[in-house]
């Protein structure tokens, strides 16, 4: 049986926009030139580690790459462990970077022929994606083109995503949720991507203002939360994305007001995609995408291969929406009382002065129970009235020992606290915690 192909872009006209640099565009025939180009200067490895950071680089890179008929690597994170780790289990393998981007593109004459349109196999794993690690060592996930282009095709009829559409995003590439709506819409939606990656509220308020309306806004709710309070004038958008982690709908409000647009929310996971959305302000029930289906907690159909099992309770409300409850890892049990990180963060936050704070599950010692740990930014409080607010809230058993302030969250570049580094953090504040039997 002949094999299916699907073309590296959307059809459009070769003077389309597909990103925009330094306030010019980049059209789709100098795009094309810049993939055959990088293309034929490629490492020979099987695997590619695409760090590129710059997005338009990265787009390039992650384009040549499955043209090349090698495959993305996706780290979560830049963190030299990480890397490392990914080196040893993937021997067959070289990074590329900015720097080797430049490099390649500038040796690129302008006025080469444009070269014909590639076409994938729908089968060809392009990419390696890996999920945060928040719970443990990242995981790996391959993705075939044929489901990045359908799970696209899904995204473009919820969202609308079309050509003269302009997304600018602060989420990196490397993560699923940025390489679906910032590489994967340009390539297969005809939208126009910002090309770099802003970080900073004025910086993604620069970006906004260099590319042309229609405008998207792609973010998480760290960025956000950080753009609401800057106290800046907001270029119009027709409506902003958030991902990563569930929004508050005291930010959701103050996000639509500042912006004057729509905030809608994505929910997904590395495994599976984006699988379904929401605008946060209508309530808390999530609208699956066309053709997936949710039973016992475990998503099947549209484009997924098998069946994948959600890493999150949920609450099925009919056969296309869903209410989240909680993630499975997040249940406490401890001399017998149960109860989940969701509700411990909860009341912690609620404290006032509590600017934000995590408890945390302490490595299992046998069989020895030990306390739940907590790490808490909270400029104006000292250890003593956070535990004794925490003891009006909290049975005793669930109060942290230890508790461990800090000036800010250790937050990766998706804006995720993961146990890893709360660990690391407070093994550093507590070199050896006490624990405690009941």
């Amino acid at each position: 049986m002949i094999p299916a192909l699907f073309p590296l872009l959307a059809r459009a006209a070769p003077n389309t926009p597909i990103a925009w640099r330094h306030g010019q565009p980049v059209v789709r025939a100098a795009f094309l030139r810049h993939v055959a180009g990088v293309a034929g200067r490629l490492p020979p490895a099987r695997f590619i580690f695409n760090l590129c950071e710059d997005r338009y680089r990265f787009l390039v890179a992650f384009a040549a790459v499955g043209v090349n008929g090698q495959t993305n690597l996706l780290p979560s994170s830049r963190a030299s462990l990480h890397l490392r780790q990914l080196a040893e289990d993937y021997p067959d393998s070289a990074p590329i970077t900015n720097d080797d981007l430049d490099a390649w593109l500038a040796l690129e004459g302008v006025a080469e022929p444009v070269p014909a349109m590639p076409e994938l196999p729908a089968e060809q794993v392009v990419a390696i994606a890996f999920t945060s690690g928040s719970t443990g060592r990242a995981r790996p996930n391959t993705k075939t083109w044929g489901e990045l282009i359908n799970g696209a095709a899904q995204a473009r009829q919820r969202f609308g995503f079309a050509p003269g559409m302009t997304i600018v995003a602060t989420v990196p590439p490397q993560h699923m949720y940025g390489l679906e709506t910032s590489i994967m819409a340009p390539l297969a939606s005809g939208v126009s991507v910002h090309g770099g990656r802003p970080f900073f509220p004025d910086d993604v308020r620069a970006a906004l203002e260099a590319v042309p309306p229609p405008r998207v806004l792609v973010t998480t709710p760290v960025h956000l939360q950080a753009c609401v309070q800057a106290d800046l004038s907001w270029p119009q958008s027709t409506f902003l994305i958030s991902a990563t982690a569930p929004l508050s709908p005291t930010l959701a409000a103050r996000a639509e007001a500042v912006f004057a647009a729509p905030v809608l929310e994505i929910y997904g996971c590395t495994e599976a995609g984006s699988i379904a959305s929401r605008r946060t302000l209508d309530g808390d029930r999530w609208r699956l995408y066309e053709g997936f289906r949710l039973h016992d907690g475990c998503l099947s159909g549209a484009h997924l291969p098998e069946p994948v099992a959600l890493n999150d309770m949920v609450e099925e409300c009919g056969p296309t929406e869903f209410k989240l409850l909680g993630r499975r890892e997040d249940l406490v049990n401890i001399a017998g009382k149960r109860t989940s990180l969701g509700y411990l963060n909860h009341q912690l936050n609620a404290i006032e002065g509590v600017v934000e704070g995590v408890f945390v599950i302490p490595d299992a010692a046998g069989t020895e129970v030990r306390r739940l740990l907590a790490v808490v930014v909270a400029p104006g409080l000292d250890e003593r009235r956070l535990l004794a607010a925490l003891a009006e809230r909290l049975d005793p058993v669930f109060l942290p020992r230890p508790l461990v302030k800090v000036d800010a969250l250790p937050r990766n570049e998706t804006g995720k606290v993961t146990r890893a580094a709360l660990l690391a953090l407070i093994a550093i504040a507590h070199p050896s915690p006490s624990t405690h039997e009941f």
